[in-house]
């Protein structure tokens, strides 16, 4: 393999792009918008800098290897600031928890709710040190292409009883209602549900733990802009602004991919970081094998989608943390209402984000950038008209923030807009808007998740979160360690 073509610039593409072209294969990334990113997607308005999205960074250790690949350091391009506490979480009834990875400040954290779930979270602790070594160190960045692959890792998922959920294994060690949602939420970072994830996802919780959580200068497409930098030192070529068309096959091989532009390059093989529905039904539409790969896809579970309301403020906020999460009066009610019943309710657990309070310059002087997202159903069990939806509930989730942490909020926004399901769909070709792609449960996870190399084209890959291992960064960057190591062992 010479030559390598990736369909999208989101932290799958790019982290691929650049072990393949650390590994001397010509690599060109394919990317239908004008920035760089795929999600993690930015704007710049009237003085402030909006990042769409993911803004939570962990394991920075799986992004540094990217550079250290050609003996470069992630440092010269990129500053990762740390973030403490990780998250504050709050409660409708003025319960505040600062989660952090200050073992004495957790515990006292954890006393303030319930002294006695103390020795139950260090029990915790353990189970999730067990499942991050068996699931993220050794099956994380390991590719699951047959059955056989996954029966070896069958003893490991059944010691930690990987058929539970995380919400089910965290009530088994501590008992407040509070302290078993802190420990749990995670999931809902990858699209996934508490109620029915894996418990194996409680590896995230260790994850943050040892490499603690972090936050790129600049904001998230800083990080993005230095992975490009990169890229592109090494000899990668990105275009940019020129939506893939097709990718060519002849029998069952890759043979090239064409933009709509009309712009043709002949490859060895392609990858793709764009969303599974979109590869197998659009972009190999003259695949018959395709067309069933699509058709297998489209009966499974998608996570769900996301409304998020960027604003910028009057006003500095140096009481509001970086990261908060305003949990609202139900949380398995309100779960169930999204993940099962496709119901937009009355209620609502907002993550807010708070760049600026870590980085001021993200926003004119004097003033503040924040987001505030709710998950909401995928257009496919919430077909509603998000255009017409959105204004009245951004007025809703802009009024839950201003009735817990900013009264006047109204008098003090300079600019906002809104990011819906429907803006998923357009931007990023999200079936059904979903903005994690295929829902994380042990039936979609590892061999049963997207294949990281096609099962019937043997030259064409999948790298991103509807692939193994997963979404978030460290889900998708681990995901193109496993295609990376597919594509180079294929190459010999």
């Amino acid at each position: 393999m010479k030559t390598a073509a990736v369909i999208g610039a989101g932290f799958g593409g790019l982290a691929l792009a650049i072990r393949l072209q650390s590994a001397g294969i010509q690599t060109t990334i394919l990317e239908s918008r004008d920035k760089p990113g795929g999600r993690a997607y930015y704007w710049e308005r009237d003085g402030f800098v909006f990042d769409a999205g993911p803004t939570v960074i962990t394991a920075p250790e799986a992004l540094q290897e990217l550079w250290a690949l050609s003996g470069h350091d992630m440092a010269a391009d990129v500053e990762l600031l740390p973030v403490n506490p990780f998250y504050r979480l709050n409660w409708p009834d003025g319960t505040n928890f600062d989660y952090t990875n200050d073992d004495a400040v957790l515990r006292q954290e954890i006393g303030k709710l319930d002294p006695a779930d103390i020795a139950g979270y260090a029990r915790f602790l353990e189970y999730s040190r067990g499942v991050y070594e068996e699931g993220y160190v050794k099956l994380g960045s390991k590719a699951f292409l047959d059955f056989g692959s996954m029966l070896k890792a069958a003893p490991a998922l059944a010691k930690y009883q990987a058929w539970r959920s995380v919400y089910s294994i965290v009530a088994g060690f501590v008992k407040n209602e509070k302290l078993r949602q802190a420990l749990s939420f995670h999931t809902l970072l990858v699209g996934g549900d508490p109620m029915k994830t894996s418990s194996i996802y409680a590896l995230i919780h260790k994850l943050e733990r040892d490499g603690g959580v972090w936050f790129a200068k600049g904001g998230t497409n800083k990080l993005v802009a230095g992975m490009v930098r990169h890229f592109e030192r090494l000899g990668g070529e990105l275009r940019l602004g020129d939506p893939v068309a097709s990718i060519e096959t002849l029998g069952d091989r890759v043979t090239g991919v064409t933009t709509r532009s009309g712009f043709h390059v002949d490859v060895d093989a392609a990858a793709s970081n764009a969303d599974l529905m979109h590869s197998y039904r659009e972009l190999l539409s003259g695949s018959r094998s395709a067309k069933r790969t699509a058709a297998s896809l489209e009966r499974k579970r998608f996570s769900p989608s996301l409304f998020v309301v960027h604003f910028g403020i009057k006003g500095t906020w140096p009481g509001i943390p970086h990261h908060m999460i305003l949990f609202g009066p139900r949380y398995q009610g309100l779960l169930a209402d999204i993940y099962d019943h496709g119901v937009l309710s009355e209620d609502f657990s907002l993550y807010l984000h708070h760049p600026t309070v870590t980085d001021p310059a993200m926003a004119r002087e004097g003033h503040s950038t924040f987001y505030a997202l709710a998950p909401v159903p995928h257009q496919g069990k919430f077909p509603a008209n998000w255009d017409e939806i959105a204004p009245m509930y951004e007025k809703r989730i802009l009024d839950e923030v201003g009735r817990r942490l900013i009264p006047d909020i109204h008098e003090r926004i300079v600019t906002k807009f809104s990011y819906t399901p429907a803006d998923f769909t357009r931007d990023l070709n999200a079936h059904q808007g979903s903005a994690f792609s295929l829902e994380p449960l042990l039936t979609q996870s590892a061999y049963f998740r997207a294949h990281n190399r096609d099962d019937h084209i043997p030259n064409l890959y999948f790298v991103g979160a509807g692939t193994h291992p997963g979404a978030g960064i460290p889900g998708v960057v681990g995901s193109a360690k496993a295609t990376a190591q597919l594509m180079l062992e294929d190459r010999r």
